[in-house]
């Protein structure tokens, strides 16, 4: 296995930003979702809260706003998986060390 240790630290460090803006961006929306659903009942007609719940759930506003929060999460996804595959060659890396070490100490 050739595996070069520099490599893999630029991947990390290349990924940590974007995997944490990815992060906040969902915890954003996530909190945002119940404000959305509020100004979208509040704009609505119906004057029962189930009538104004149901028309908030079947805006465009709050059907974006669910996408946003689908594509963030797969955005996410794919970055955190992106991250566990460094640290696993990575780590792959350094037991291939450890076992060249212990080869060296009973060849000598």
């Amino acid at each position: 296995m050739d595996i070069d240790p520099q490599q893999i630290f630029d991947e990390l460090e290349r990924l940590k930003e974007p995997l944490s803006e990815a992060e906040g961006n969902l915890a954003g929306l996530e909190g945002s979702k119940s404000s959305v659903k509020a100004i979208m009942m509040k704009k609505s007609g119906e004057q029962s809260i189930g009538g104004q719940e149901r028309e908030a759930y079947a805006s465009k506003e709050y059907q974006d706003h669910n996408q946003k929060i689908k594509e963030t999460t797969r955005i996410r996804s794919l970055l955190k998986l992106e991250f566990a595959i460094a640290q696993m060659k990575f780590e792959a890396w350094r037991s291939e060390q450890a076992t060249s070490r212990n080869m060296d100490k009973f060849t000598r």
